[in-house]
């Protein structure tokens, strides 16, 4: 880590997460050193402009700060594959943001001396600026090492998220409440606006918007039972 505290910092996956946590990173001061190839290099550009486009090794050997944000299947064989190229560092902090793993997915990084961190900004993500906005409103899950914890907690915050502390034999449950909440959101919101539609209703999702906004709210603000 530099003096100042800030890191340069290589993203590995570019699709809707990787470039807005990328953003959020350099905004709060940190330097880009690159990010990998995505499917939409037009929005990855107009979202960290400037920033060079580099293989996963080649992010990983300019980088302090790697983030990993792939799709969860590949977030194994990444890490072992880096690893076993010998692509990891002593001291150099590995981040990924998927929900359901904890830390042990990034123990070959940390058999090579990476310091390994978990952080999932819950938001549903869109690959745009917006993103920005709602991380400043928005809960982190940091997973973490104890000594390394406060590593964790510091860059949620960066982000612009309020962290909360998951432990790692928790990151099951909490993915499942993710999934649950975001999947059982979305088809009920899709169910209703077509309802609506189908009886002539214009603009069903604006009809619907502050009815589930405040909806949401009210549930939120309830005591959950406890079992």
């Amino acid at each position: 880590m530099n003096r100042d505290g800030r890191l340069g910092v290589g993203i590995i996956g570019a699709g809707l997460v990787g470039p807005i946590v990328g953003a959020a990173l350099a905004g709060a001061g940190h330097a880009l050193t690159g990010i990998t190839r995505g499917s939409d290099e037009d929005r990855v550009d107009a979202v960290l402009p400037g920033v060079p486009v580099l293989d996963a090794i080649e992010v990983v050997r300019r980088s302090e700060l790697v983030v990993i944000a792939v799709p969860h299947d590949e977030l194994p064989g990444l890490v072992a594959g880096l690893a076993d190229l010998g692509a990891w560092q002593v001291g150099q902090i590995v981040l990924h943001t998927d929900p359901a793993y904890g830390i042990g997915v990034l123990d070959p990084a940390a058999a090579g001396g990476a310091i390994p961190l978990a952080v999932h900004p819950a938001i549903a993500f869109t690959g745009t600026s917006i993103d920005l906005r709602q991380l400043a409103a928005a809960y982190a899950a940091v997973t973490a090492p104890a000594a390394v914890l406060p590593i964790a907690q510091a860059l949620a915050v960066e982000m612009g998220c309020e962290p909360v502390v998951v432990a790692d034999a928790d990151r099951p449950a909490y993915a499942e409440a993710i999934e649950t909440v975001t999947a059982f959101s979305r088809s009920i919101v899709q169910q209703s606006t077509a309802l609506l539609a189908g009886i002539g209703v214009e603009n069903p999702g604006s009809y619907l918007s502050a009815l589930v906004r405040s909806t949401v709210d009210q549930a939120l603000a309830e005591r959950p039972p406890i079992d």
